[in-house]
């Protein structure tokens, strides 16, 4: 039986994203055997492994589960939350797979949402290196000048680094309100109203409604459905993992 590492047996298990996982380990959190773990480390899926004293259960054979939902505002992306917030694990009704979020929207955004128990289908999407388009339809406020949408198209400084530079076009314009569609290439957290707060626009509204091939069309706020073959399929091809 060949040893995996750790951050993807429970990625694999559903119990986490792998990112999560290399957190867990690095915080101390993951234990194999009762003994400490850290990353790099390798496991045989019959080991017994622990997140904060939680035994992990390693299923032999998983159904994978790959669901697109409508976040709507005032949800939080997480699994639980301390706050007792709602999550966005709230809205799963019927769903038995332990799913979990592939990314995230943050408590005031609303929009495509996917949540998944396939953990290198969620790694596939989040890594940077992938380069998976999320596009987000912004309301600002009061108005944009032709300045403002140079900077942002040039990228802003975040954290120190540069964003890669977004697609923006001008949806629609009315007084005191424009409507822009802004396609990114990453996802730095908070990143679309970071970089709108940076160069004096005040979000009112942000929806993401697409990543990458897949679009949040028809689905109505806190309702969720399973993705299309054809969906799946378009979304694997799109991080390099064609059928």
């Amino acid at each position: 039986m060949e040893k995996i590492r750790i951050q993807k047996l429970l990625s694999d298990a559903g119990y986490c994203s792998r990112r999560k996982a290399e957190e867990w380990i690095a915080a101390g959190k993951v234990k194999a055997n009762g003994h400490p773990v850290k990353l790099g480390d390798k496991v045989l899926p019959k080991d017994v492994i622990t997140v904060n004293g939680e035994k992990v259960h390693i299923p032999r054979k998983k159904n994978n589960r790959y669901i697109m939902l409508y976040k709507p505002r005032g949800y939080v992306t997480t699994m639980s939350d301390e706050l007792d917030r709602r999550c966005v694990m709230d809205l799963l009704d019927g769903v038995e797979e332990r799913v979990y979020p592939v990314g995230r929207l943050d408590k005031d955004s609303e929009g495509l949402l996917l949540l998944t128990n396939d953990g290198a289908f969620a790694n596939g999407i989040m890594h940077p290196s992938r380069h998976i388009n999320k596009t987000y339809r912004v309301t600002v406020r009061p108005d944009v000048t032709e300045e403002q949408l140079v900077q942002l198209s040039q990228g802003i400084e975040i954290d120190g680094t540069m964003t890669q530079s977004p697609t923006i076009v001008v949806k629609s314009k009315e007084p005191g309100r424009v409507v822009l569609l802004i396609t990114i290439h990453e996802g730095k957290n908070r990143q679309i109203r970071r970089m709108c707060e940076a160069v004096g626009l005040e979000v009112a509204r942000l929806r993401r409604i697409s990543i990458g091939p897949v679009k949040l069309s028809m689905l109505k706020p806190g309702t969720y459905r399973d993705l299309t073959p054809d969906e799946l399929r378009a979304l694997r091809n799109a991080i390099g993992k064609a059928d």
